[in-house]
């Protein structure tokens, strides 16, 4: 018998500042049964950060990276159907991380749990230039899981990097700190 997820509806209500995005997205999230709130929280908020990125793509895709390993969280195409956007949450590996910037225009990674896990690799990623690393602090990450619901309306204000993140009775404030890139 095969792992089945559990399904996640949102609606993003979002007010990007730094980008100028203004608009309302419905997202279902496919959670795998190994996934955490903290988790698929992590990826809600990437795909709050990335869905509205200009120029001539696809839309931004969460992709079953948990039963695909050569997957990534989320994924955006250009239109010639090559990665424009590789999206990674957690603590990818190196060879990942490489094999990403290699096929992807643009690799962001969005990071939670011990630190040392940047510490062991950023010395091998110094010279790769389309990768950014973003670390989001523990306290931040189990406050934002404290949102997670099977079906949740989230409100995202982004100002000056930080996202305040709020479902009309909690708000909290996320401030990722720039690791790479």
């Amino acid at each position: 018998m095969g792992l089945k997820a559990t399904v996640y509806k949102a609606t993003l209500e979002l007010s990007d500042m730094d980008r100028h995005v203004y608009e309302t997205f419905p997202v279902v999230l496919a959670r795998h049964p190994s996934e955490t709130d903290e988790r698929m929280m992590i990826r809600l908020l990437a795909y709050a950060l990335h869905v509205a990125d200009p120029g001539d793509r696809t839309p931004l895709e969460l992709t079953q990276d948990l039963w695909d390993p050569d997957l990534p969280a989320l994924i955006q195409n250009d239109l010639t159907g090559r990665i424009a956007h590789w999206i990674e949450v957690g603590q990818p590996d190196e060879r990942k991380i490489l094999r990403a910037a290699a096929r992807a225009d643009q690799v962001t990674i969005y990071s939670f749990g011990p630190e040392s896990w940047w510490a062991a690799l950023a010395g091998k990623l110094a010279r790769v230039r389309n990768v950014q690393a973003w670390r989001i602090f523990d306290e931040q990450v189990e406050s934002l899981a404290t949102l997670a619901e099977r079906t949740m309306v989230l409100q995202v204000t982004v100002q000056d990097g930080a996202l305040y993140v709020g479902n009309g009775r909690l708000s909290i404030e996320i401030t990722p700190a720039r690791l790479h890139g």
